[in-house]
């Protein structure tokens, strides 16, 4: 996966927030929590709501990490882009 929410359930632990106060205090949906615990798509919007409930930064709760740019399918990828933007 390129990116990972391990750092959110940590910052969540910190701060004493649990999943159960996501949903019933702040009402962060269950599905966008699933998604998260299985670091799946996530809108924009569900990271900036989760930064202002735990006072955090984005490198708080999410990392990234980089694609293997040395594989065949990110090089046809790189490539497809490439020449889409030509």
């Amino acid at each position: 996966k390129m990116i990972t929410y391990d750092r959110l359930w940590q910052t969540m632990k910190q701060q004493g927030v649990s999943q159960y106060d996501l949903y019933t205090h702040y009402n962060v949906n269950r599905s966008q929590l699933n998604r998260l615990r299985h670091n799946e798509n996530v809108e924009v919007n569900t990271i900036d709501k989760l930064c202002n409930i735990l006072q955090c930064r984005v490198e708080d709760i999410m990392e990234h990490f980089p694609d293997d740019t040395g594989s065949d399918a990110a090089l046809t990828t790189r490539k497809a882009l490439l020449l889409a933007a030509e």
